[in-house]
């Protein structure tokens, strides 16, 4: 492994058996004021594991193991591990139906649980043929008839021996969501574990001086894995409060304070600091979504501590990359971890692309999973495609754009709007549903619904007061309007993008704008504020420092209220040249983001590297078929006639254009300031398609209206 021998265990549970043995007395955990050393934890995984033989003789058994934030997780967790068996790590935050689908897949024979897991399960016994014994976890008693809990098995095993396996064996089963929103999975290797605990350490600067706090809602394994290695103490701090983190940080002397994005990026905008640092906090980690560039500044300015961000999934163990721990470059989760590669590809094509183009983020590593349970996951070369779109910069550094699937992050959980779906579906008065993202300032965002309303007298709140309790908070829909139908394409497919804007025109548009009503009648919709901005580098040597500063700018962007979507494009025919076409729900909105203190610094920086000149305008139309497309132009067209006639006109060709094998998307804004002046910007597969659109007889009726310019160009990073 390249720079650094890692030196691991053969198996998960040795992480655990070799720091106990070199720091038996070392405190391990410190959980609600109470300590639990190395040595005592190793005692009571040895007995757990035992206790586990027993029950269940043969090898290789599933047992699912609620990651709850108590010292129990570890000790059920290496238990599982050390009888040679499988643990199946569940959120315990899973409601019932996520919960059958989770113990049902794993075919777990038993489950350690929290109280109110335990709850939950109860009801669904009948339905999990293969479970048969459920063990309480997080200090609960039993609230019913409960098989038994953790301290009764420990007390009651009996005298055993490790289980002897070797490093690839399958050690655990990670739950991830998928395309379809159906959690799918993820099987790792006790190799894929203990490596990635070794390349977390490093990358984390985790060492035996070391103490961490977990400010986290569940026990994620790579903080335990990682911290358990390098024989660093856990302060787990389950409240919600971050001053009060931050205080038991201070208390215990923690160097290392992890938590959610959320909940830092809540710390940095608070109007008044939290209080003193920590004394002996040196860095904050945040992970599992972005979170956005100002706010990881603003904390570090706060705490006086580096901020930094990694990235991986639930197939890669998970970390992939990390950010400089000492030097953060915010925006970026920075380079691939130890003994870790990372690759961008060209989405359709998957060619190798060079630094500074976006495509599909590819990995490889000792870290990557075996594959999903029930096979595939892995290309043969060992490359995992992540479905996410980034890029990478000359240094190494990964900047992440945009996801290619439908699924998003709200605060640190995955969300599958299947899964939002099929519980609105269930409710008597809903006959359609379609849940897309809606962009949230704190939790990166939340879920939205477009519904198809069965019964007239029900409203989109009365179905969500039914639907939302039945639903994980970070399932739950934030806001929902009734449409008649749901508009599809003319294969009959849903255009989640195009919904999201049209969501976002209902939900976030202009306070005059009315609001759907129960009976399903939604109102026009009013054009969307746009902006068009040029910009030409100063010195063409500062392109791909361009890049990196407008994609950390646009993805704070983003997360601004009434943003839509953007687009840029570099000029291919004048080299230097970029647009960007940003849509927004008011000018009102954009004004407001324009007078913040972090859009003037983003400027500032702007201005030293590039010439801009912007073009407040109007949108016209926008019109999907497809998603990307390779082959851009951006035509500015002045109309020599009259307007209205131009408008008719692009629309009769964007109209015949999108019938065309090889149509993406086009977009058409009228400027503001300079009446007459149109800018368009259309996608397409390739460079043939777009000239079969110049042979159509609507572009040339449209091309006798204006006098126009076009420019091929390449795509940098959108949201199309």
């Amino acid at each position: 492994m390249a720079d650094l021998e890692l030196t691991v265990p053969t198996r998960v549970d040795g992480l655990l058996a070799e720091t106990a043995r070199r720091y038996p007395d070392r405190t391990a955990l410190i959980a609600e004021g109470t300590g639990t050393t190395f040595g005592a934890l190793e005692q009571r995984t040895r007995a757990v594991a035992a206790a586990l033989r027993e029950l269940l003789p043969q090898a290789g058994e599933r047992i699912a193991v609620a990651a709850v934030l108590h010292p129990d997780f570890p000790v059920a967790y290496y238990a599982t591990m050390r009888a040679g068996h499988v643990a199946a790590v569940v959120n315990p935050l899973l409601r019932e139906e996520g919960l059958l689908h989770v113990l049902g897949t794993c075919e777990a024979r038993v489950a350690f649980v929290d109280a109110a897991l335990y709850a939950r399960i109860g009801a669904l016994r009948d339905r999990l043929p293969h479970l048969e014994r459920v063990v309480l976890i997080g200090g609960a008693s039993p609230g019913g008839p409960a098989d038994t809990t953790l301290e009764a098995l420990a007390e009651t095993a009996p005298a055993g021996t490790p289980y002897e396996g070797g490093g690839d064996d399958i050690a655990c089963l990670h739950f991830t969501s998928g395309t379809t929103g159906l959690p799918k999975a993820v099987r790792l290797t006790h190799r894929n574990l203990t490596v990635n605990a070794a390349q977390i350490a490093y990358a984390h600067r985790l060492d035996a001086a070391s103490v961490t706090l977990n400010h986290l809602p569940t026990y994620h394994p790579m903080h335990l894995n990682s911290a358990v290695h390098a024989g660093a103490p856990q302060i787990l701090f389950a409240g919600p409060d971050p001053a009060e983190a931050l205080a038991a940080a201070d208390r215990y002397g923690a160097t290392h304070y992890y938590s959610l994005p959320v909940r830092l990026a809540r710390l940095a905008d608070a109007a008044e600091p939290a209080g003193p640092a920590p004394r002996a906090l040196r860095y904050v980690a945040s992970g599992g979504s972005a979170l956005p560039p100002h706010a990881a500044a603003r904390l570090g300015e706060r705490l006086g501590v580096p901020v930094f961000q990694g990235y991986g999934l639930a197939e890669t163990s998970p970390l992939t990359h990390s950010d400089d721990a000492d030097a953060p470059v915010h925006g970026s989760v920075g380079r691939p971890v130890l003994g870790t590669e990372c690759r961008i590809v060209d989405v359709d094509t998957r060619a190798v692309l060079a630094a500074g183009e976006a495509g599909e983020v590819e990995v490889r590593g000792p870290q990557v999973m075996a594959g999903y349970l029930g096979g595939g996951g892995v290309g043969a070369d060992g490359w995992f495609a992540t479905g996410d779109v980034g890029r990478v910069d000359t240094d190494g550094r990964l900047f992440l754009v945009d996801r290619l699937k439908d699924v998003f992050k709200c605060d640190n959980f995955l969300v599958a709007p299947s899964d939002v779906e099929r519980a609105l579906l269930d409710h008597p008065a809903v006959a359609e549903a379609v849940v897309v993202d809606l962009p949230h300032p704190y939790s990166s965002a939340v879920a939205g619904a477009l519904l198809v309303l069965a019964d007239p007298e029900t409203t989109p709140e009365a179905v969500l007061a039914d639907v939302n309790p039945r639903l994980p908070y970070y399932q739950r829909v934030q806001d929902a309007v009734a449409v008649p139908a749901i508009p599809r394409n003319g294969n009959g497919k849903i255009q989640r993008r195009d919904l999201r804007a049209r969501l976002l025109d209902l939900t976030r548009g202009p306070a005059s704008q009315p609001r759907p009503t129960s009976n399903g009648k939604v109102p026009a919709m009013a054009p969307e504020f746009t902006v068009v901005n040029t910009f030409t580098l100063k010195d063409p040597a500062e392109a791909a420092h361009f890049e990196e500063h407008f994609g950390s700018h646009v993805q704070w962007m983003r997360a601004q209220g009434g943003f839509r979507a953007h687009q840029a494009v570099r000029d291919l025919d004048t080299p230097g040249t970029y647009v960007n076409i940003g849509w927004w729900a008011t000018p009102q909105d954009f004004k407001a983001v324009l007078g913040s203190e972090t859009f003037q610094a983003h400027a500032a920086e702007f201005h030293r590297i590039v010439d801009v000149e912007a073009d407040p305008s109007m949108g016209v139309l926008r019109v999907a078929e497809n998603e990307g497309g390779q082959a851009q132009y951006v035509t500015v067209a002045d109309v020599t006639g009259d307007a209205g006639e131009y408008e008719t006109a692009y629309r009769a060709y964007a109209e015949a254009a999108r019938a065309l094998d090889g149509f993406a998307w086009l977009d058409l804004a009228r400027s503001l300031p300079r009446p007459g002046r149109y800018t368009a910007v259309e996608s397409w597969r390739d460079a043939d398609a777009a000239r079969h659109a110049r042979e159509l007889p609507e572009y040339a009726a449209l091309a006798a209206l204006t006098t126009s310019r076009t420019v091929t160009a390449a795509p940098v990073i959108g949201t199309r």
